[in-house]
């Protein structure tokens, strides 16, 4: 890859190189046409093997795919929502782009808040009244 190449690809987009594309039937309507061509795109990146971005921001990759991740650590992405497979590649491109900028942000850190004061004399009213309910229960006369 040439550095005009490096410098024309967007800043999330990882190096041509370390992805791998594979060209699947959609279906769907459409008769013949779309039983015949494979305009979908299914988009693997290896986040494991990847140079292109940090460790802890791979981390963070890896849990927001989900299911979108197997175990040795690939994303796929699969786009069919188009007619033109130029179009799906786009799509999966820009998705897979999405997702990286999404993990590259850190997360914002939790500020920790104190309950209230009416909340916790609720919450203790509640248990009150829980146990109330509960001593009801006993029979009658069985006073400890």
């Amino acid at each position: 890859m040439s550095p005009e190449d490096e410098q024309d690809r967007p800043a999330f987009q990882p190096p041509e190189s370390e992805l791998s594309e594979k060209f699947i039937l959609t279906g769907g309507p459409g008769g013949q046409h779309v039983n015949r061509t494979e305009s979908g795109v299914q988009l693997r990146y290896d986040v494991a093997a990847s140079g292109f971005i940090s460790d802890e921001v791979k981390a963070r990759l890896l849990k927001l795919a989900g299911s979108r991740a197997d175990s040795n650590g690939v994303i796929t992405i699969e786009a069919r929502g188009h007619r033109s497979q130029h179009r799906n590649r786009e799509d999966a491109r820009a998705r897979l782009a999405a997702l990286i900028e999404q993990a590259s942000r850190p997360p914002r850190p939790r500020v920790p808040t104190r309950p209230t004061r009416a909340s916790r004399l609720k919450r203790l009213s509640a248990k009150r009244r829980r146990g109330d309910v509960k001593q009801k229960r006993s029979p009658p006369g069985s006073e400890d």
